[in-house]
């Protein structure tokens, strides 16, 4: 059997949470979190997907864009969930100050709620400052010193391109570096590793338990891991387009290219779902960096991580065999 072969393929896909993991069937979402050393929580997940509202959005490339929207919306859903969970598996009896009892008598979960919101927009926007204005100013920084790239030529609007890639690619590759050294975070990536070894598990048509799901390699060519960093990829052969000034006007390429973001997430997802879809030299080369890059964001789970994982994928595979995109891989 081939090196990503599988005896069929499933839609069925998921993440990793705060001490458990999300996930997704055709029919169904399920979040499967560790409460305590012999029992597991597990709660299904209702949210309106955006392309189960309209056909539209099941489109060829659209479907990329309603894909990732969807995505976010139900991580985010189930994070938060899991993270309620975890918390209230792990509270610590203590009693609270004067200062916590008022603040929980006076604003409770709104406070929250806001302190939320206002992290999502500012990683949003430190997100937007890193991956398209970063790179551009960097590469016209570089102008002062090498007088060509102030001609803006055609030549020039190559190399810019690929450098602005290749400075993304580092900057992503470098902050996950980071966060792997955090306790917590090598704990989710280890969840992450228990949802892959599921999924493949299932795959091949063995028994799910923790005996078999260990043995299961933790690269998927679905994951979303591998998604980013071919929308990087993406991203490079469209700046190819995009002149080193629009206008005369350098702060624009970054401007456009992130007005071309649904273009790359298209294109993105249309390419993740061939590696899905089909095993042959062509989608192994479309996959590496994304499989290499799981070296990073995949950890080797313990078997009570592979419990959870478990847990998650048998409440979500349907009894009709919806879920099969594919029979026997090619």
């Amino acid at each position: 059997m081939g090196k990503t072969q599988t005896k069929k393929i499933t839609s069925i896909g998921g993440s990793a949470l705060i001490e458990g993991i999300m996930m997704r069937g055709p029919k169904k979402t399920t979040v499967a979190v560790r409460t305590g050393e012999d029992s597991i929580y597990t709660e299904d997940v209702n949210m309106k997907f955006l392309s189960a509202s309209h056909k539209f959005w099941r489109l060829p490339f659209i479907r990329g864009i309603s894909g990732m929207i969807d995505s976010m919306r139900l991580s985010y859903k189930c994070l938060m969930l899991s993270a309620d969970k975890a918390l209230e598996a792990g509270e610590i009896e203590e009693e609270p100050s004067k200062f916590e009892k008022w603040l929980d008598e006076k604003v409770g979960d709104k406070l929250m709620k806001v302190l939320m919101v206002i992290s999502s927009l500012f990683g949003v926007a430190l997100a937007v400052l890193l991956f398209f204005f970063l790179p551009t100013w960097i590469f016209n920084l570089a102008g002062f010193f090498i007088p060509a790239i102030q001609d803006g030529g055609e030549e020039v609007r190559f190399w810019q391109s690929i450098a602005e890639g290749i400075l993304k690619i580092v900057i992503f590759l470098g902050y996950i570096l980071i966060v792997s050294q955090m306790s917590d975070m090598k704990r989710v990536f280890m969840y992450h590793g228990a949802e892959h070894k599921a999924i493949f598990c299932y795959e091949n048509d063995l028994d799910l338990t923790v005996e078999n799901v260990k043995k299961q390699r933790r690269f998927h060519p679905r994951c979303g891991t591998s998604f980013i960093l071919l929308m990087l990829l993406v991203g490079i052969v469209i700046g190819l387009f995009i002149p080193h000034a629009p206008f005369g006007i350098t702060w624009l390429r970054p401007v456009i290219k992130l007005a071309l973001l649904p273009l790359t997430m298209g294109i993105g997802y249309e390419l993740i779902k061939l590696c899905g879809k089909h095993d042959n030299a062509l989608t192994r080369i479309i996959a590496a960096p994304g499989l290499w890059a799981q070296r990073i964001t995949t950890k080797e789970p313990d078997e009570g991580m592979c419990e959870i994982a478990i847990a998650a994928i048998t409440a979500v595979i349907p009894d009709d065999g919806s879920d099969i995109v594919k029979n026997g891989c090619c």
